[in-house]
């Protein structure tokens, strides 16, 4: 007996129906049953179903001899079910990755509920993924299991079959079955809640519910939209022979008035000249199941009273406010620009202040974040202020300014500040006014390619203006470097009168300064056991990929390496959550500062992701994952190939993967022996006074010494807190060479 039954019904859906299937058959619990029902479908979903049951036994074929609907031919699957849990998935629509593993544990974690509720996630065309808005609702908290009545907000949720779980023998026993017509789901759903004795939430995206551009039947104009009549009938006659169900009547007759109404405003739904007679319908229904009492908005109380012309005046008089209102906001927004510009100009005219610096970076803190460190400790008559962004609500110091971009204060800043310090820019909007620095930072070491060898590589490119590009690189003074390669490049793609500092990475000098204390106690904060191997996940962002979709299965791989190891998956900042769940899987992706997820592992897995440069300054294992690189190096373009010129082991599939964990080839001498070249090129001067050297040749009159690069002798990198056993084979690792005396080159 399989774990879960996983029905999908097909029809009309051969464009869509194979990445379905792939979708379940690819998950990281692989105890299931897949009953694929094709019902009668014209087109190929027939075939398809075939061709997946011949080369995966998991997969039952079931072919009906006409077309029954939707909810029909859920039926005939239901019937064949053996599962524990039953879960439906339509066959335009796909499972998250680590879906079931995901809902295995929370079924287990609860005690088997009846009915386990999870979250969706809309996903468009372009590539958008939307999270459903209401998955607050699906929080994981308080008592579980429970029942509707400790939290009837779990009505509010989209009422359909494909995000719930449900025990079988609690379908068995009450007889669910799904009825013929369009909104099948109403009388599913509403009587298996109401009915439920214990329910528990899983507050995680397990289904991605495609938004079809044409073909989906609820987008679709027919009178067929008049079955969610009948639809609602089922669920209070359900109600009606259950006396104990009685007081859920009132929040029923909200919820259909709701729905009616939502059928009658969307556009494209019913027929041309069938809106009045759905009105009358409503309004029969509305007197029918009518409880006394029941609070109703001024919308329902619209189509209880079948108010057809009143209803459509008031639906005008709500768009022409929309747009007034949409008007007046462009309006205001339009005079807020008109008088920051105007404000901006004012402040350009008055002096620049000579003990004002602005620091910025796109995420975290980075490299800028180090250098206002730098400032504070070495030029502290200069005031520092720092620009907040999204996801950087902690990134400023106890005694920086902070502000929020677009702000008067911040335009003020930028126009009277005399340092300016960012790694990505400040705007076009910005003028560097004589005698203001604008120190450019970048954000790593480069591999792939960057500035005008994007020319090259339009997927990348994609809207780059390389002529706005051009004249940011003409305001830039300084540009830092942490090895040659990168002042080659730099250079070379971003051509200006700056002058490069090849003085390290400032973001790298807490690697010198961080103690083992400072490594236990972010481990601790981070949550990894004591004594397990922390591996520190980052892959990287594909511009050639429309969704950004994750490299490596996390749960099959966790559960293939086994307890004692731990991964803290960060996902790049551009790729939003995809993260699975699982035991030893540590979401880190809320972390901006990633030296400090750096310290706390023990070892690096990563892609093409120019944190590998990083992390070698470190002097950890590090893995490389290079499944896709033909793909990535075709649409991207890169200035070596990291599998000739490797920090650490290659994998190149998920199976060397796990071997080179499982075999200790990823601390072995092997692997210390390639990390010891590639921090030897790439990290020569990162011996914690990058920061330092930076401020002393920027800033006249801060600390007095010269601006030269102190070599790596005494105390390394702080080591990983794995147990000796694990990291002896990397101890050893050698230091880098003595650097080349640092020169400022144009």
């Amino acid at each position: 007996m399989p774990r879960f039954s996983v029905i999908v019904p097909a029809y009309k859906v051969q464009a869509y129906l194979s990445e379905c299937l792939e979708s379940v058959l690819t998950q990281s619990c692989a105890d299931l049953e897949l009953i694929a029902v094709d019902d009668c479908s014209p087109d190929a979903c027939g075939v398809i179903i075939d061709e997946f049951a011949a080369r995966d036994a998991r997969v039952k074929p079931l072919h009906l001899d006409q077309n029954l609907g939707l909810g029909r031919a859920r039926n005939a699957g239901l019937a064949e079910a053996g599962g524990d849990y039953l879960v439906f998935l339509d066959s335009d629509d796909t499972l998250a990755p680590g879906a079931l593993r995901a809902i295995a544990d929370r079924i287990e974690e609860t005690g088997e509920p009846d009915v386990l509720v999870y979250d969706y996630a809309r996903t468009y065309w372009d590539g958008r993924t939307v999270r459903n808005q209401l998955a607050g609702r699906l929080a994981e908290r308080g008592p579980a299991p429970f029942r509707l009545a400790d939290r009837p907000e779990l009505l509010g949720v989209l009422m359909v079959a494909w995000n719930k779980a449900c025990r079988r023998e609690f379908v068995e026993e009450h007889g669910f079955a799904f009825p013929p017509g369009y909104y099948e789901d109403t009388p599913w759903t509403f009587p298996v809640l109401l009915t439920a004795e214990s329910i528990a939430t899983l507050d995680r995206v397990c289904v991605h519910y495609r938004q079809r551009r044409q073909g989906n039947i609820l987008g679709t104009t027919s009178t067929r939209h008049f079955d969610l009549f009948e639809q609602y009938d089922r669920v209070f006659a359900y109600v009606e022979e259950r006396p104990e169900l009685h007081c859920w009547r009132g929040e029923l007759y909200r919820r259909m008035v709701d729905h009616f109404a939502v059928v009658f405003t969307r556009r494209g739904r019913l027929p041309r000249g069938s809106h009045r007679a759905f009105l009358r319908r409503a309004r029969a229904h509305c007197r029918r199941h009518r409880v006394p009492g029941t609070r109703l908005r001024p919308r329902h109380a619209l189509v209880r009273h079948g108010l057809h012309r009143t209803f459509r005046v008031l639906r005008l008089a709500s768009a022409v406010r929309r747009r007034v209102g949409r008007a007046a906001v462009k309006l205001a927004r339009a005079l807020r620009a008109g008088a920051l510009r105007l404000h901006y100009r004012v402040q350009s005219r008055l002096p620049v202040r000579a003990d004002r610096a602005v620091f910025a970076a796109s995420w975290g803190r980075g490299d800028p974040g180090a250098l206002e460190e730098a400032f504070h400790a070495h030029a502290p008559h200069i005031r520092t202020a720092w620009v907040a962004g999204s996801g950087q609500r902690d990134t400023a110091l106890p005694d920086s300014r902070r502000l929020r971009s677009g702000t008067a204060a911040y335009w003020t800043a930028l126009a009277r500040s005399r340092y300016l310090v960012s790694d990505a820019g400040f705007g076009r909007a910005l003028r560097k006014r004589p005698g203001q620095v604008f120190v450019q930072t970048r954000q790593g070491t480069p591999l792939k390619h960057m500035g005008l060898d994007l020319l090259e590589r339009p997927a990348a490119a994609r809207d780059t203006d390389f002529g706005a590009l051009l004249r940011e690189v003409d305001q830039w003074d300084y540009v830092l470097s942490g090895n040659r390669h990168s002042t080659l490049v730099w250079e070379r793609v971003f051509p200006g009168g700056y002058t490069t500092l090849e003085y390290g990475s400032p973001r790298n000098d807490v690697f010198r300064r961080a103690t083992q204390a400072d490594v236990a106690r972010l481990r601790e904060s981070l949550g990894v056991p004591e004594g397990a191997v922390a591996i520190l996940y980052a892959p990287t962002y594909r511009d050639h990929r429309r969704t950004q979709l994750p490299p490596l299965d996390l749960e099959r791989v966790s559960d293939r390496l086994g307890p004692r190891f731990v991964i803290l998956a960060r996902p790049h900042p551009g790729q939003g959550g995809w993260l699975g769940a699982g035991p030893r899987i540590i979401d880190v992706g809320d972390r901006p500062n990633v030296e400090s997820l750096c310290l706390a592992s023990d070892a690096l897995l990563t892609d093409y992701a120019s944190i590998m440069f990083d992390y070698a300054a470190l002097d950890r294992p590090i893995v490389v994952h290079c499944a896709d690189w033909e793909a990535y190096e075709v649409s991207r373009g890169t200035y070596f190939d990291v599998r000739a010129f490797p920090p650490g082991a290659v994998a190149r599939d998920e199976d060397e993967l796990v071997d080179i964990f499982t075999g200790g080839h990823w601390c072995g001498p092997g692997s210390a022996r390639l990390r010891a070249v590639f921090r030897e090129r790439f990290c020569p001067y990162d011996d914690g006074h990058a920061a330092e050297r930076v401020v002393r040749r920027v800033v006249p009159g801060g600390t007095e010494g010269p601006a030269k690069v102190v070599p790596p002798a005494g105390p390394g990198p702080v080591p990983p807190a794995a147990p000796a056993a694990v990291r002896a084979p990397s101890a050893t690792v050698p230091q880098p060479s003595r650097p080349r005396p640092v020169t400022d080159s144009r």
